[in-house]
């Protein structure tokens, strides 16, 4: 007579096997993610990725139809896909501007500054010249979605009365700038110098602080 303990196995071996398969593109992406930061785009191999992720370059293959697909799903997963959730905390937003546009950088450093994830900005602008079509992907996905919610955030402060006019059109690159800043600082001079010389998170709230005193109303 067969153990009936041991007759739910098959079973739970091809749930386990579904499960495996499910979480594949997320582990596909997390070792593109860790690897195109430590060796730059260009210089990674998809094999390598591969590798890392626990499966052969053919299992990637059918779930990536390039390398620039697969980079262009780490911009996606690691960067656009925060923009949906930022645009309902913002619409939903009790405090004031200011406090808006410090939460603003607080969270951005949280949810990606201080992740692998910042790494992207710096790939994106040292290879830009040789990926053209990853670059427009980044604008689209990026860039433009970042312009569009910190103008909105402005246009609040001066619509509210709380901002003096001004071109929210440039002034969103005063708030850019600084991402940029701590993003190419953290994945290419932190290795170089002191850390404690440096926090990005206070320098970020420092930054905003600063540009209140030109926004406010006095």
């Amino acid at each position: 007579m067969p153990n009936s303990s041991t007759s739910p196995l098959p079973e739970l071996s091809q749930h386990k096997r579904e499960r495996r398969k499910e979480a594949r593109p997320q582990e596909l992406l997390d070792a593109a993610l860790s690897l195109f930061v430590e060796k730059g785009f260009a210089a990674t191999k998809v094999e390598e990725v591969a590798l890392r992720a626990g499966v052969s370059k053919g299992t990637l293959f059918l779930y990536f139809h390039s390398k620039e697909d697969l980079f262009k799903a780490v911009i996606q997963r690691n960067l656009s896909d925060h923009f949906p959730v930022w645009n309902q905390e913002f619409d939903e937003f009790q405090g004031s501007t200011s406090d808006m546009v410090s939460y603003a950088m607080q969270t951005w450093w949280q949810r990606i500054g201080d992740t692998t994830a910042s790494g992207i900005t710096k790939l994106v602008t040292s290879e830009a010249s040789n990926f053209p079509d990853v670059v427009k992907f980044y604008e689209s996905e990026v860039m433009q979605p970042g312009h569009t919610l910190f103008k909105k955030i402005l246009q609040r402060g001066i619509d509210n009365g709380e901002f003096k006019p001004f071109d929210t059109d440039t002034a969103v690159y005063s708030l850019v700038s600084a991402i940029f800043f701590v993003s190419m600082w953290k994945h290419s001079l932190s290795a170089c110098v002191d850390h404690t010389q440096f926090d990005p998170a206070s320098f970020l709230q420092s930054h905003v602080h600063a540009l209140m005193h030109g926004w406010l109303k006095t």
